[in-house]
């Protein structure tokens, strides 16, 4: 069998038993030929067979080492991801003897802190829409019920009208690994969204909660590009992905007490771990705050200017 044939068996399985995201599984399809193109070499039609005889760590190590002036960190973590689980597959299988992956260490990419707006900057994103125009109407409902509900993108535009209950400000949302939950909203989303409703007409529970113009569903990317050209109205004109609308949201119920393990199950993260994040972030605007604000900082700074 030809090793990109076995490839595309593989990024099948993520789809149908792990449920990646296209996003994911093409950016896996694409690591995985890059990986076999190299192995390859000038001699295309590269077969299970060859690579169960010749392939060794260090082919993993040389293929990873010609990117590492020239990529991120993160990025080669996400090669080698791809090729560690397609070569468990090819064990599991039983196309290779050995798992070759576990050979070989992930580069240690850095962790840096999520990027959030402030409560001030956040309101006044909400504000910025033009509620006189029916585009603007959306947007003001998608931004506020992404921040309300700290709902990832692809959530927020895969939700259906029956998924959203208005009387209870209550959101289902089928996350990652068609894992359900639901995330209640605020008052304002709540009459965000039905000023938003009704602009549209004969609305059936199966259509989509955000339409773009043409009335289709609207995509992630043009979550995007709607967040960026309001994000240049505000006064700090910071730059940010839709992502950070999530982040925020956790930053914000964090810093107002909210329990560690609520906001978890809020956010549908499998790992506490991945939720302690935010208390990092919350730290460090503790720490900004404090040497902005305390008055021994003030004599300190008086000292050195003198």
């Amino acid at each position: 069998m030809h090793v990109k044939k076995a490839a595309q068996e593989y990024l099948a399985e993520l789809h149908t038993i792990r449920h990646l995201s296209g996003h994911t599984l093409r950016a896996y399809e694409q690591d995985l030929l890059n990986w076999i193109a190299f192995l390859e070499g000038d001699k295309k039609g590269l077969n299970i067979n060859d690579l169960s005889r010749s392939l060794e760590p260090k082919h993993l190590r040389m293929y990873l080492g010609q990117f590492y002036e020239t990529h991120e960190k993160s990025t080669l973590c996400r090669r080698l991801s791809a090729i560690r689980g397609f070569l468990r597959f090819l064990k599991k299988k039983g196309y290779l003897s050995k798992d070759l992956g576990l050979l070989v260490p992930s580069p240690k990419a850095p962790k840096p802190l999520p990027q959030f707006l402030k409560v001030e900057e956040m309101l006044e994103l909400l504000g910025a829409p033009d509620l006189t125009k029916k585009l603007g109407r959306r947007d003001q409902a998608l931004l506020e019920l992404l921040y309300s509900s700290g709902l990832r993108v692809g959530e927020a535009v895969s939700l259906n009208l029956q998924d959203v209950d208005l009387h209870d400000r209550w959101v289902r949302v089928m996350g990652k690994g068609s894992k359900e939950r639901m995330v209640p909203f605020g008052v304002s989303t709540q009459l965000s969204l039905e000023r938003y409703f009704q602009d549209r007409e004969g609305l059936k529970s199966c259509d989509p909660v955000f339409i773009n113009f043409q009335g289709q569903r609207l995509s992630a990317r043009s979550v995007g590009r709607i967040l960026n050209k309001y994000l240049v109205q505000l006064i700090s004109t910071k730059t940010l992905s839709p992502h950070g609308l999530r982040h925020s949201f956790a930053t914000h119920l964090l810093a107002a007490g909210a329990d560690i393990r609520t906001i978890q199950e809020m956010l549908g993260h499998v790992y506490l771990s991945t939720t302690q994040r935010y208390t990092q972030v919350d730290l460090g605007v503790l720490l900004d705050e404090y040497r902005q604000t305390h008055p021994l900082n003030s004599i300190d700074q008086f000292k050195k200017s003198k």
